[in-house]
């Protein structure tokens, strides 16, 4: 692998600090559970009112899955909060 090709796989650095895909994930799930139990929902009726499993919901909290930006907007709305406080860590 070349130079250039590796440097895509560089970690982003945040306050010095690697910020991984998979950290991603878990801060952003840790966001969906913190909004979602501070409005009393829970998995079961988020999963419902995405007209997802609650497993997905589960799997999305402990930063299993990679939802797309479609998901991230479908349970922004479901929570009834802008999809850009479910995003800053």
């Amino acid at each position: 692998m070349g130079r250039e090709e590796y440097k895509e796989y560089i970690p982003f650095l945040l306050m010095g600090k690697a910020i991984t895909h998979r950290h991603i994930l878990e801060k952003f799930g840790e966001k969906v559970q913190k909004v979602r139990k501070s409005k009393g929902i829970s998995q079961e009726e988020l999963a419902a009112r995405l007209a997802m499993h609650r497993n997905y919901v589960g799997m999305i909290e402990r930063g299993e899955r990679n939802p797309t930006i479609r998901t991230l907007y479908k349970v922004a709305k479901a929570l009834k909060v802008k999809s850009c406080e479910l995003l800053p860590f």
